[in-house]
């Protein structure tokens, strides 16, 4: 498949919506792979510094990156480029917990965000790369290219857009945010700074959800001298999993037969952490290759086995996949032993007001009658709801409005070509509107680790240096 070609108006000028990791990386590898003489690179990103987003942008203690720093990288052919940033500089020297007795490094997560922002300062002092430190308010095409304002008063014309924003706010299950909304200690959103702030040292708290929020939540309130008891619920009540004692190998070949359902996936999954067990190989292994060979098993299963999988197997596979910190498994751990966590399969039933206090029913998942309990406190921590990203931003509602944008059919995220081309309501590709980093999940399957997320956007802007050459020669013909 070749590019298309591009309208062109002089000096081509690539826009990208969003400067975490996924933005920022776009950027990067853009600047690297195009002359920039040739084409105006500017990001969108509110920040004050481009590559933190939302998960590399907290100054909590508590934070740390989820995997060894030596699988860190904004650089796909060069994995442990991160490590060697922070050995360089002796950065974790006052983070003495960083650094695990088997040599792996687990930093506070904002030194990652220091790290890429590093490699994005060069690109930007030589004006290769432009910061426009402002949110996007609007975006609409006009006369074959894209017009975007922002909320500084800003109008930018642009040949490509690349959508990179962040992950969509959490949504609390039910009608808990109408019923609680007006307690003090209702948290629906952990990502606002100082969000965990409202809560006291012996507060009871609720905590709706058991996956890597959870957890964070759970070790931040430790690290501030939280010692009341947590309940954290989810529906199946399965709790992000650690990191295997030593490294471990890949293991199996999903690819050579790929499954063609999601039941056949996941019996070929069980069988091969059976096999490996029997070599001696945890199941960490396994899962690592079915990460590896993800986007080729994704491929493979039709769309209606995507949505099975998504409905009935995403979350086994989220607490696999996404491993905690063993920094952060040791809070989690400790807090069981105490007795001050308890981990439930359930569900919020109700929940109201009284005073200060929170009562709430749970109804267990397997088991009744329900659980009346009466919690201080209650952290929404679902995780990102990616179905509902077009209501997030009204420019998204728009673009979708005006036939740019749709839903991906597994309610992942946008919906886009195997080219990251975004799909409108009528199944036409766009190929100057991109969309990069997990929004693009239901395409690509795995593209919530960093190691995918940084591929993916290296993968975009080698998409978008193919089209501004395309349309380059399309101009200036040999």
């Amino acid at each position: 498949m070749q590019p298309k070609p591009l309208p062109t108006s002089g000096t081509p000028v690539v826009a990208i919506i969003g400067g975490g990791v996924s933005g920022a990386g776009v950027a990067y590898h853009l600047a690297r792979a195009v002359d920039g003489a040739h084409a105006a690179i500017v990001v969108f990103e509110p920040r004050a510094e481009l590559g933190r987003g939302l998960a590399y942008d907290t100054d909590d203690p508590a934070h740390r990156i989820n995997v060894p720093a030596a699988k860190m990288s904004l650089q796909p052919d060069d994995q442990g480029e991160f490590q060697t940033w922070i050995d360089a500089r002796d950065a974790v020297a006052c983070d003495p917990e960083a650094r695990r007795s088997d040599g792996q490094i687990f930093p506070r997560r904002r030194l990652f965000g220091d790290y890429v922002a590093s490699l994005l300062k060069p690109l930007m002092d030589d004006g290769s790369v432009r910061h426009c430190r402002a949110a996007v308010t609007h975006v609409e095409r006009h006369a074959g290219r894209w017009s975007i304002r922002d909320d500084k008063g800003g109008l930018t014309e642009a040949d490509i857009v690349a959508i990179a924003t962040s992950h969509p706010p959490p949504v609390a299950p039910g009608r808990l945010t109408t019923l609680l909304a007006a307690h003090p200690r209702f948290v629906a959103d952990t990502t606002k700074p100082g969000a965990l702030d409202v809560i006291r040292p012996h507060d009871r708290v609720l905590v709706i959800g058991n996956g890597l929020t959870a957890a964070d939540v759970i070790a931040s309130l430790a690290e501030r001298g939280h010692d009341g008891p947590v309940t954290a619920i989810s529906r199946r009540g399965l709790r992000s999993r650690g990191h295997a004692p030593v490294p471990q190998p890949l293991y199996g070949d999903f690819v050579a037969d790929a499954a063609h359902s999601a039941v056949s996936l996941l019996a070929g999954i069980r069988a091969a952490i059976d096999a490996a067990k029997a070599q001696g190989i945890s199941w960490h292994g396994v899962i690592d290759q079915v990460r590896a060979q993800g986007f080729d098993l994704w491929q493979a299963l039709p769309m209606a086995e995507r949505r099975r999988v998504v409905r009935h197997l995403r979350a086994y596979w989220d607490v696999h996949r996404f491993r905690i910190a063993p920094q952060v498994e040791a809070v989690l751990d400790a807090a069981i032993t105490a007795g001050r966590l308890e981990i439930l399969a359930g569900s919020v039933a109700d929940a109201r007001i009284e005073g200060e206090r929170i009562p709430c029913t749970l109804q267990p998942r397997h088991r009744r009658p329900p659980l009346e309990r009466s919690y201080d406190a209650v952290v929404v921590t679902t995780g990102p709801a990616h179905g509902g990203i077009l209501e997030t931003q009204p420019w998204l509602s728009a673009l979708a409005a005006s036939g740019h944008l749709s839903l991906d059919p597994t309610g992942l995220g946008l919906a886009c070509t195997v080219r990251s081309e975004a799909i409108g309501p009528s199944g036409a590709a766009d190929p100057s509107l991109l969309i990069s980093g997990p929004l693009a999940r239901g395409t690509f399957g795995e593209l919530m680790g960093l190691p995918q997320v940084t591929e993916h956007a290296f993968f975009v802007a080698t998409e978008i240096a193919a089209k501004l050459r395309l349309a380059a020669s399309n101009t200036h013909p040999a």
